[in-house]
Formats: structure tokens, C-alpha cells, sequence
């Protein structure tokens, strides 16, 4: 043991004085009187690290690294402060998210009546015409009811409104919306959706599922590119906030072109990783061969499809029927034909393809396809995702390790669903629901996110969900599903040195180490100090992205 520390000694003093040495350049910045949690494996706490050209150039105790300082370095005194690698977050929908902070919040409308209130006030605040979105409302909050058009119309004369449930896998759309977009008692279901119509009269209720939802997307205005930075700006600066460094995004062409012109004016403020729609797969290959992948503040290259709903919507896809819905076992959102095809011909094109499943039918089916894809194209680091890998069988959670595939999980939707997800599924089912345990001790790779707007973007309350599972109505105190807890290491390198390996990244992030870039978090409490349940009321003091100081809290 005594060799181990002073091999580990040496290397470290060397790290150093490579540092030091007279021809190297000086730090621009050092960090110092921190407790710092580096994320490397075994590796001790570390107590300040030094800065330059964006990346960490030394890292050890505030004596090591004080010796670095040159005339012009800045020096940082965090006063004893934890710190510990960026957030990452494996999968959000990020310019959704900068619409939603501008739009009306039912999130946490707890009665009809407050839902249709929260409605006709922001109503009030819009010209006439306009179109009245966002939303996020859960219909659990009240009891299980879908709203209907009837809830809003008479409060919403001169706006078409189309609200999205928080999973955005429903949405309810007022009489003037379903006007616009042509639909009435006589339009036909879209494969892949639902337009839930009234038992009695037949006349649709204003809730449209999965693909229906599209009749009404369709017709409604794009965004400006004034708009859409505008969105971008608010959303980078809410996650900044929150401590995330970088965003796997969840979007569309439009998206990755906002993106694009926020990095040629020199905007960026946190890394992105661009995902586009799996059906562009071609398209996205061609873009490749003309442009690249990007570089580390903004990449491109993965696809993202679908196979079934969500949960919360009943259009998750699963063997049996649900509980409460047992005319249905969900359904699929893009046929199964063209899924598999776009699946194996993007991976031919040696493209990131990373596939929502949420209920377990979809999950066997999606690892099939995967099992399938690597046989036809043979040996590569492809590294296959599976977004939220939500409700898994046993033999599943094996499968995941044995073909590579990437778990990439949102640790609150087990907090949040928890509360209500037992009368969908009954009492078996949920054994084996976000089985963050499971998928660890079966040695799958497991990056965490948040689905924003689904859920808040903000990895703190990840790893308290993760780490405790106490649903957010306060039922479960010992934790829902409690088999399937995570310690608070595991999460945290759920967060950090997972979401870096999901996206091709572990040589440049997820720890804190030299030679990475320099994107780190510092915080009020030393997580590993204190009781979990409190890990929500930590606070980011400063988040620091490629050695720039991105927010600094007030």
C-alpha cells in the first residue's frame, strides 16, 4: 500500500513540475481552498486547480498549486467550497424549454379550475390571434382527469390554445385550435396517435396523443430566428444556473441552426451535443461529410427516434394491458418497419443513434433491433442509447451490458411518476421501473438527464431523486421501488463521467483531471456531508464552463 501512495505521489509531483517548468505559460486562473471531488476513480479530494487555454493544466493541494501562479494569473478563493465536475444532461429538449420559461406554467396546477384560470390570465397578456402555448400541466395533480376544450373555451375567444401534458406525449388543444387544424368528430386517427373523442357524442374532447398531436403542429406559425435566440439565450442561462455545462439536445434542424448561429457570434455559453430526427438520417450524413462533427462547445452526428409513449399518456408500449386503461397496452408512435430501417442504415453510416422506448415491449423490441444492426455492420464503438429506458423486464436489464447499449435515464420521473404509476401498472410491473440499481450492478453504462421541460433541468434534484426515490407528494419517505436506490457516487457519476461517455466525450470531460477542459461546478454543501433528503436545498454557487465563469450566483 505504502508503494501505491508514492507511486501516486510522484506522478502528481510530476503533473506539477511539468506545470512549473520555466518555459511553460503561467495559469490565467487558479481555484483555490476548495474540497474538491474530482470524479476519478479512488483518486483523494484535491484542494484548488489551475486554469489556462480552457482546460485544467494542474490539480492537487493549495501549496502544489499556489507554486503555478505568475504575475497575471487571477487567483479564486472558493472558501472551503465543494466542487465537482460539470453537469451534464444526457437528454433535453432545450429551445422547448426557452419557449416554456416564456410561456404559461401549469406544472403545478393542482384543480380544473386553476388549470382553466392559469390559462385565461396569460390569455389576457397576449394580442389577439396569438397563439397560447406551453404548459407542462400533469392531470394526476388533480386526480387522473384529462382536461377537456370545454375547460377553456369561453375563456379563450380570440386565441387557439394547444397545451402540452409535462411528458409531451398529449396535449389539449381549445375549439379554435381544433378548427384551424381541421379536425372534428370525422377525422380519421393517425397511426401512431389518438384523437380521444367523448364516449357519448363522438365530438373530440381537445386531447390529442403521440402523432395526433401533429395536425395541430403543423399549422402553427414558426418561430422567428429573433424568437428562437431569444429562447436559446433564456434556457442557457436558466441551466448555467443549475450547474449544467452541457445539454444532450432532443431537436430538430431548426434547432442545431440556432445553435450554429450562437456559436459564430461567439454566444456559447454551455457545450451542446445537437441530436436531429431519425427519419433525416440521410440527410444528416451528407451534413457530416460537408461539415464535420462540430467541436467541443457544439457537435452533431447522433439521431433520435421514437418507438412508443409515455406512460403518464397510456401510449407507452407494454405485453399487457394497463391497469386503468385496459382497453390499451399503448402504442407504437412510428412504425416498426421504418424504425428498424432508419436504425440500421444510420448505423451503417456510422451515426449516433440513440431511440426513446419507455414501456418494456418497447424496450425488447428496440434491443432486438439494436442486436440486429451491429450483426448486419459489423464491430465498431457505436455506442447505442436507449432514452429513458423507463420499464424494463429481468432479462432485459442483462441485455443492456451484453450488447453496449446505453441506459440514458432521468432519475426524477421515478420521484414524479412514482406517485401514481402503480394504478397504470399494478404491483409486478413497477419491480422493475427505473431500475437504476439493476442496470449498475449488471455493469450497463448509465447516463442521467432530466427530459426538460418533462422534468426540472437541474442534476441536483436527479441525484436526490436517484439516491432516495421519495416521490414528490411525500408518500414514499424510505423511497419508492427502494431495491433500486443508487448511492450518491454512482449518481453523481451518472451525471458527469456517464453523460460524458454517452457522447463520445470521456477524454475531455467528466472529471477533473489535466489535460480536460476546464468545466467544473461549485457548490454550498459537501454532498457527501450530508443527510440526501437535503442534497435539494444545495445551492450553485459558480458555474464555470472551458475556464469561463458562466454564472456566478448573487
Amino acid at each position: 500500500m505504502r508503494a501505491v501512495f508514492l507511486i501516486l505521489a510522484i506522478f502528481a509531483s510530476f503533473a506539477i513540475l511539468a506545470c512549473t517548468s520555466s518555459n511553460s505559460p503561467r495559469p490565467e486562473t487558479i481555484y483555490t481552498n476548495a474540497s474538491i471531488w474530482t470524479g476519478v476513480p479512488n483518486a483523494a479530494r484535491a484542494q484548488a486547480l489551475a486554469v489556462r487555454n480552457g482546460e485544467i493544466v494542474a490539480i492537487g493541494s493549495n501549496a502544489e498549486i499556489a507554486k503555478l501562479r505568475g504575475e497575471s494569473t487571477a487567483v479564486v478563493d472558493l472558501n472551503g467550497a465543494f466542487v465537482v465536475p460539470g453537469f451534464m444532461d444526457s437528454h433535453t429538449h432545450f429551445m422547448s424549454g426557452g419557449f416554456q420559461l416564456a410561456s404559461v406554467d401549469l406544472r403545478d396546477a393542482k384543480s380544473p379550475e386553476e388549470f382553466s384560470q392559469r390559462i385565461a390570465d396569460f390569455a389576457k397578456n397576449l394580442p389577439q390571434g396569438r397563439w397560447l402555448t406551453g404548459g407542462d400541466w400533469d392531470h394526476e395533480m388533480w386526480g387522473g382527469e384529462l382536461p377537456r376544450r370545454e375547460w377553456i373555451d369561453q375563456l379563450t375567444p380570440h386565441h387557439p390554445v394547444f397545451v402540452n401534458r409535462l411528458d409531451g406525449h398529449m396535449a389539449l388543444a381549445n375549439s379554435k385550435a381544433l378548427q384551424l387544424a381541421g379536425i372534428d368528430r370525422n377525422t380519421p386517427d393517425p397511426e401512431g396517435g389518438t384523437i380521444v373523442r367523448d364516449p357519448q357524442t363522438k365530438e373530440p374532447t381537445g386531447i390529442l396523443k403521440d402523432e395526433a398531436m401533429s395536425l395541430v403542429y403543423r399549422i402553427m406559425p414558426d418561430a422567428s430566428e429573433a424568437e428562437q435566440d431569444e429562447a436559446f439565450a433564456r434556457a442557457s442561462a436558466h441551466a448555467l444556473a443549475r450547474g449544467v455545462t452541457q445539454v444532450h439536445d432532443m431537436g430538430g434542424w431548426g434547432d442545431l441552426a440556432t445553435y450554429r448561429r450562437a456559436h459564430t457570434r461567439g454566444d456559447l455559453k454551455l457545450r451542446i451535443y445537437s441530436v436531429v430526427p431519425l427519419g433525416t438520417w440521410a440527410k444528416l450524413a451528407e451534413y457530416v461529410k460537408q461539415n464535420g462533427r462540430g467541436d467541443e462547445w457544439l457537435r452533431w452526428g447522433g439521431l433520435k427516434g421514437f418507438v412508443d409513449g409515455s406512460l403518464g399518456s397510456t401510449t407507452a408500449w407494454f405485453y399487457q394491458p394497463y391497469e386503468d386503461a385496459p382497453e390499451t397496452s399503448g402504442l407504437m408512435t412510428t412504425d416498426t418497419t421504418a424504425l428498424r430501417n432508419w436504425i440500421i442504415a444510420a448505423d451503417s453510416a456510422s451515426l449516433h443513434v440513440v431511440v426513446h422506448a419507455i414501456g418494456e415491449r418497447a424496450n425488447d423490441w428496440l434491443l432486438n433491433v439494436y442486436s440486429e444492426a451491429a450483426q448486419k455492420n459489423g464491430a465498431r464503438d457505436r455506442r447505442f442509447r436507449i432514452e429513458h429506458a423507463q420499464h424494463l423486464t429481468r432479462a432485459a436489464i442483462a441485455r443492456f451490458a451484453e450488447l453496449g447499449v446505453i441506459a440514458s435515464m432521468q432519475p426524477y420521473h421515478a420521484i414524479d411518476d412514482g406517485r401514481w404509476a402503480v394504478k397504470r401498472i399494478g404491483t409486478e410491473r413497477i419491480k422493475t421501473t427505473y431500475a437504476f440499481r439493476s442496470l449498475i450492478d449488471s455493469k450497463a453504462a448509465l447516463a442521467f438527464g432530466s427530459d426538460w421541460t418533462v422534468a426540472p433541468i437541474e442534476p441536483l434534484l436527479g441525484i436526490y431523486a436517484a439516491v432516495t426515490r421519495r416521490t414528490t407528494d411525500g408518500a414514499n419517505p424510505n423511497g419508492w421501488v427502494p431495491e433500486e436506490k443508487i448511492t450518491l457516487e454512482e449518481a453523481l457519476r451518472a451525471y458527469t463521467s456517464g453523460d460524458a461517455y454517452a457522447g463520445f466525450q470521456e477524454n475531455r470531460l467528466g472529471t477533473l483531471e489535466p489535460n480536460k477542459l476546464a468545466d467544473f461546478v461549485v457548490l454550498s454543501e459537501d454532498l457527501f456531508a450530508i443527510d440526501p433528503v437535503n442534497i435539494p436545498n444545495v445551492r450553485v454557487l459558480r458555474t464555470v464552463v472551458g475556464g469561463r465563469e458562466s454564472f456566478i450566483a448573487q
